[in-house]
């Protein structure tokens, strides 16, 4: 589902705050207002009455749009919430190879790309693209096969439909592989996780600071000292942690993750956890935001190559998963995993060797420490090889890129949009219940932070309250709910908090 403006702190709220708890509130209305209205406090300090609604949205994939009239390998990309922009990174094979990337804009369930822009005049093997929403700027993070195929990293901006490059900066000088980035908001920094071959192809990661159009990085850290390929690595942001998933060499190639927590330049790890006691590849991980969790999805070489994921739960410093789901009884290749916050859903991209090797989407939905899913949508007639899947959260649509095989292997996008429920809601905004009738303009008496609201039914004393998006009153939080707005000091009495306040009998 999808909520309009939905973060309990924004200006209005910023100006409720200001009000000292249970002093009296004449705002003057916008619109009617009836006694007994939840009202919403608006930016230029008029209320209005609390209004929700939802409707409901298909499952929709778009025509195939080519971006690249080449064999279009090494493929990455990224969401510029800013500019809400798609960011694709590739190697172009028509180009001697160069690091080429391009901006893509979502409509509808199309999307139209700018010119390209070559950041690397020389053989680009792999790349990996975060996007650094403090410093609103794009890291790209490749092996350049012009410099030793060292790690590099590059800075983009993004203006309209092209992006631009800074210098590049070498954050490992030996060959990198299996490069995989995300991006820490709490500390404000870009890590890096990879196999260093000049380190006994150890798993390391390191830790950049982006400054302008420049990147610096800390230390190299290792956190598995064995062969270590097929990183994924992913940032939770409910309890700042970042996630590294992968196959670990030292241990009969286990899947496997470690949790890493970022201080100043550098990350530190812990012990790691096993998620799939067999030859694990081809994983991706993402965040569901809504339930707090990790969720890996994987090749399961172990079961006939089962396309499965596994949830994971972030405790401090360790992380513990619930049990295997398959999501795909086949061989299942290129899984890319990607988190709908429209509808707080999981889409995981894979190539299905069960069905003439398609390029096809499932929908999954966490519950707990398991996840389940819909059944699988092909977006690809084809064969769709190296894939990357990112969300639009502007447009609340997946592009799926990939090389068409089936056409010269050109890098070829889709958009996709699963079938769910949009919201619409101005709950974010709540301030309390209209205390009389009010014609619009007029000044109307308000019950805020610190009154009690009454001739309310069914509430349950000692019971906090939360504000769902049409204005019913719940006693569990969801995705769509607010903070808690009151306790219950009766059946029909409600003790209404602020903002952040606490409430207790």
């Amino acid at each position: 589902m999808d909520i309009v403006s939905y973060s309990y702190a924004d200006e209005a709220h910023t100006r409720l705050n200001n009000l000292s708890a249970g002093n009296d509130y004449n705002p003057v209305a916008s619109g009617t207002l009836t006694n007994g209205d939840q009202v919403v406090l608006n930016t230029d300090g008029t209320v209005e009455v609390l209004a929700g609604s939802q409707s409901s949205q298909s499952e929709d994939v778009g025509s195939e749009v080519v971006f690249n009239l080449s064999s279009t390998q090494g493929i990455s990309s990224t969401f510029d919430s800013t500019n809400n922009k798609v960011i694709v990174a590739y190697r172009d094979e028509g180009n001697s190879s160069y690091g080429t990337a391009i901006v893509g804009t979502v409509s509808g369930n199309s999307i139209s790309f700018g010119s390209p822009t070559v950041f690397n005049t020389s053989y680009t093997v792999e790349s990996s693209l975060v996007y650094d929403s403090t410093n609103n700027k794009v890291i790209l993070l490749y092996r350049d096969g012009g410099n030793s195929f060292y790690g590099t990293a590059i800075v983009g901006t993004v203006s309209g439909n092209s992006i631009s490059f800074g210098s590049p900066t070498v954050f490992n000088t030996a060959t990198t592989f299996y490069i995989s980035s995300t991006f820490d908001s709490a500390n404000n920094k870009v890590i890096v996780a990879y196999k260093d071959i000049g380190n006994s192809s150890y798993g390391t990661a390191v830790v950049g600071t982006v400054s302008g159009t420049s990147i610096s990085f800390g230390s190299e850290v290792v956190f598995n000292t064995a062969n270590t390929s097929y990183i994924s690595s992913v940032y939770d942001t409910s309890n700042n942690k970042v996630i590294v998933a992968y196959k670990d060499g030292g241990n009969s190639d286990y899947g496997t993750a470690v949790v890493g927590a970022v201080s100043g330049t550098s990350i530190s790890f812990e012990s790691p956890t096993v998620f799939n006691t067999a030859t694990t590849v081809y994983i991706s991980s993402t965040f569901d935001s809504a339930n707090n969790k990790v969720i890996v999805a994987y090749n399961d070489i172990g079961n006939s190559s089962y396309g499965t994921a596994v949830v994971g739960t972030v405790s401090g410093t360790s992380i513990s998963f619930g049990s295997e789901v398959v999501f795909n009884t086949a061989n299942t290749s290129y899984i890319s995993s990607v988190y709908d916050t429209s509808n707080n859903k999981v889409i995981v991209a894979y190539k299905d060797g069960g069905n003439s090797d398609y390029g096809t989407a499932v929908v999954g939905a966490v519950s707990g420490t398991s996840i389940s899913f819909e059944s699988p949508t092909v977006f690809k007639s084809g064969n769709p090889y190296g894939s990357a899947t990112v969300y639009d959260t502007s447009n609340n649509k997946a592009v799926i890129v990939y090389q068409d095989i089936g056409n010269s292997s050109y890098g070829t996008a889709v958009v996709y949009q699963p079938a769910g429920v949009t919201i619409t809601s101005n709950a974010d905004k709540f301030i309390g219940y209209a205390n009389e009738d009010a014609s619009d303009t007029e000044n109307v008496s308000a019950l805020i932070s610190g009154k009690v609201v009454s001739g309310l039914t069914g509430l349950t004393q000692g019971v906090e309250y939360y504000l769902d998006y049409d204005g019913t009153l719940v006693t569990s939080a969801t995705p769509y709910t607010t903070s808690p707005i009151g306790i219950a000091l009766s059946a029909t009495e409600l003790l209404l908090k602020g903002a952040g306040d606490a409430v207790s009998l």
